[in-house]
């Protein structure tokens, strides 16, 4: 006899997971690249985010590739090695309806592209931004890259003599409005701070260890898998429960946070430390430094602030695709010039 097929799973826009998926990826076997390309195709999916609003971006660098790895059918721009957030920033001025999520790698940010991502941080401009953070340079055999701890050491024995870029520090003190950190192995985790970086209005900014398991997953090195398991000192259990559902969510009394997203989604942190407050600023620039004289690798939600205006409020764009307007609209009448004219006299 023959048996029906079940009916896959849907999201409340009826798609199926497959209609988040791309295509199949050509990095090395165990990268944890891929482990965040799922975690990002589910996150989509539980959200119910239509896959042709997105925007992916991305530069140039084995991250860079993923992209390609979900979403086929979500547009894509490819851009020019660190220089994807003035793309990132041109695209969603141009059309505040789209969602911008870039990847990007810790040598295409924290290296040739340090410049453009620090103007990124400081303006707030509605874009999630995720570093597939390993350490080295995949793509040219793996040389240190800016993030890369000091005393870690190569496959070669070679060790790193500077001090690393810390870029989640970096986006918290230049206005970032949601930074975390997390590890592409912990999968609940980064599960949940993606779905809360889709409901948050602003840039965020996720600094995720992925390691490279061609060129840096070995003894020595700090951005290996062993290395993450061992001294990952998490902040808090993340849970996020979207407006469209009703979920509870029962913790002690005194021990959660919880922060209510421009959507009206709740994001749930559960300390682990008591006095930890992911709302202030400099207590999360504190931790970060402390953790690293521990040699921590810290992670969670390490600050958020839903109040903040987004660049797109600072510029008052309009609300239309600007592809969309009409040329009177677009195009300034001649009174508005000869008024233009008259004050530069």
């Amino acid at each position: 006899m023959a048996t029906t097929p079940s009916t896959p799973k849907t999201n409340r826009l009826g798609l199926a997971v497959l209609d988040y998926r791309g295509s199949k990826t050509t990095l090395c076997a165990g990268c944890g690249h891929n482990a965040i390309s799922e975690r990002i195709i589910d996150a989509m999916f539980e959200m119910g985010v239509q896959p042709e609003r997105v925007a992916k971006l991305s530069g140039i660098g084995c991250s860079s590739k993923s992209p390609a790895y979900f979403m086929s059918r979500a547009h894509s721009f490819n851009s020019v090695h660190g220089r994807m957030p003035s793309v990132a920033t041109g695209a969603v001025l141009a059309n505040r309806s789209l969602m911008a999520l870039g990847v990007s790698g810790d040598g295409d940010t924290a290296s040739i592209g340090i410049g453009q991502f620090i103007h990124l941080m400081r303006r707030n401009l509605p874009i999630i931004y995720i570093i597939e953070d390993n350490g080295v340079y995949g793509l040219t055999k793996g040389q240190f890259s800016a993030t890369a701890d000091l005393g870690s050491t190569l496959k070669s024995g070679i060790a790193n003599e500077l001090p690393p870029i810390d870029t989640c520090e970096l986006a918290i003190s230049l206005g970032a409005t949601f930074v975390g950190r997390s590890f592409s192995g912990d999968k609940k985790q980064l599960h949940s701070m993606l779905k809360a970086a889709i409901a948050h209005k602003g840039t965020v900014l996720l600094d995720v260890i992925s390691p490279c398991v061609t060129f840096n997953d070995h003894e020595g090195s700090t951005k290996s898998y062993k290395y993450a398991i061992d001294h990952e000192e998490p902040l808090q259990e993340i849970n996020f429960i979207p407006a469209f559902e009703n979920i509870s969510v029962e913790y002690d009394a005194g021990t959660t946070v919880e922060v209510t997203m421009h959507d009206g989604s709740r994001l749930r942190l559960r300390k682990l430390e008591e006095d930890y407050d992911p709302t202030n600023k400099i207590q999360a620039i504190t931790r970060l430094n402390e953790a690293k004289e521990k040699d921590e690798m810290l992670t969670g939600v390490l600050y958020v602030n839903t109040q903040a205006p987004t660049f797109l409020d600072m510029l008052n764009t309009a609300d239309e695709p600007l592809a969309t307007l009409p040329a009177s609209v677009v195009r300034p009448g001649r009174e508005v010039l000869e008024q233009v004219m008259e004050e530069l006299r």
